[in-house]
């Protein structure tokens, strides 16, 4: 049985990695660096700036320049927040199809509230969900099962009857860390996670139709 779907916001719901990468182009471009192309830094996006900054600048957060670099990076991101990004093809049918089966559903993403409030409204979503869980909202981010369980709260629903959705390792074992059931999407960012198949989630889909399909067998009418 299932009462909601939960998603990851960024390579999950949204294909934000045109903004993402773009700023961190833009820095570089900034620190009097050579940009680097799209398709490089593009995996990198699910982990957001520290995973942007590793891969444009080869840097982590113990290098001495890290923190002027990643506020500058945000600060940047901030005003091109909704530039290019958008949702990805198939997701507002999925949307639909989750809402027709009378399933809750919420976002839950390691991306801070100062960001995601903002993208949320402008993709339209917030509406439609009471649900919207940001990297900032609880104590600890995924994988720690902290914003999943909160996310459950807020829907009124119980862990062992949601399906976390996310396009990174840490969102599966989030989402099992909390018990729920977890899906992955290839057509995300995936990052540095190692293979798909290695990271223990109940279900791969490599496009939102195959979770809506995969929902619509499994969810009695109600």
């Amino acid at each position: 049985m299932l009462d909601a779907v939960l998603f990851d916001l960024d390579g999950t719901l949204a294909d934000t990695a045109p903004d993402l990468c773009g700023t961190a182009n833009t820095l570089l471009a900034e620190e009097g660096r050579p940009q680097q192309p799209f398709a490089s830094l593009r995996p990198h996006t699910s982990r957001g700036v520290r995973g942007l900054l590793g891969a444009a600048f080869a840097i982590d957060d113990r290098d001495p320049d890290y923190d002027r670099l990643a506020a500058r990076f945000l600060d940047i991101y901030a005003g091109r927040l909704c530039d290019d990004s958008r949702l990805f093809d198939g997701i507002p049918e999925l949307l639909d199809t989750v809402e027709a089966l009378r399933l809750g559903w919420g976002i839950v993403t390691n991306t801070r509230m100062r960001f995601t409030d903002p993208l949320v409204a402008w993709l339209q979503l917030a509406p439609r969900t009471p649900c919207v869980v940001s990297g900032d909202t609880t104590a600890a981010a995924k994988p720690s099962p902290l914003p999943i369980l909160h996310a459950c709260a807020l829907l009124g629903c119980v862990p062992q009857r949601t399906l976390y959705v996310g396009d990174d390792r840490r969102d599966i074992e989030a989402g099992r860390n909390a018990g729920c059931r977890t899906v992955a999407v290839s057509y995300g960012y995936l990052g540095d996670s190692g293979p798909l198949a290695t990271w223990g989630a109940d279900l791969i889909v490599d496009h939102p139709d195959e979770l809506g399909d995969y929902l619509s067998r499994s969810v009695a009418p109600r």
